[in-house]
């Protein structure tokens, strides 16, 4: 794997992440307590009192160097690639979105207080997975070994996320978010006949807007429910 840095928007989204943790150290150490999380964790309690940020700001926040070490090299590793194939705009969207709807399922599901970038991360895995499989018919043969290997890295992250103290509906919403954008704006290719007779592969026409305003309804209707039930 080339290790070399360079800048895009993935690699902006990690210093920044860091920079958060840095924050969160230094409040843990001056106040004796993580302010930084306190202000921004996913707590259904103080979202119910209109501390809608929560939604958005539990991306940024992690609970260990572990934790946030874990969550930034699989950014780092898969990130990049990601935005190269999306674009910077639509991949900003996907992460934001998959973060979204990580912690809204967590929201509707869970009664627990949860933190963390791996919601929007299994977003990004999830858009991998919608990418092969709609340009399938250019991958050929190659297709369906790299479905299977992104099924099995969902799966065996599902299963560890069972573990006590991690937000499985997060993951799961992640995903779901990631899905569901990839799904309707992600790029596609087809194969036409060009002017001169011979084949010519072109990008099919998405409405990113409309699709990522569309995504961010649907949670928020999700989230009007909840409300309106509590």
């Amino acid at each position: 794997m080339n290790l070399r840095f360079r800048f895009n928007l993935s690699n902006l989204i990690i210093l920044i992440t860091i920079a958060v943790f840095i924050l969160q150290i230094l409040s843990e150490f001056i106040f004796g307590y993580d302010l930084v999380a306190a202000w921004g964790a996913k707590i259904n309690a103080l979202i119910l009192q209109g501390q809608i940020w929560r939604f958005l700001t539990p991306v940024l926040l992690h609970g260990s160097l572990l934790h946030i070490g874990f969550n930034m090299y699989a950014l780092f590793s898969i990130g990049p690639q990601v935005e190269a194939r999306y674009g910077k705009w639509p991949f900003i969207a996907l992460y934001i979105l998959s973060g979204l709807w990580g912690n809204t399922i967590s929201f509707l599901l869970s009664p627990n207080a949860s933190l963390g970038a791996s919601t929007a991360i299994f977003g990004l895995i999830a858009s991998q997975a919608v990418y092969i499989y709609q340009n399938r018919h250019l991958l050929g043969s190659a297709a369906r070994p790299m479905l299977t290997n992104i099924t099995i890295v969902i799966a065996v992250n599902l299963v560890l996320g069972l573990s006590p103290g991690i937000d499985n509906w997060g993951h799961l919403g992640g995903l779901i978010g990631g899905f569901l954008f990839s799904w309707f704006a992600g790029p596609s290719y087809g194969v036409e006949t060009g002017l001169f007779g011979g084949k010519v592969l072109v990008k099919q026409e998405k409405k990113t807007a409309l699709v990522t305003a569309a995504v961010t309804a649907v949670a928020v209707l999700f989230i009007s429910i909840k409300f309106l039930l509590a």
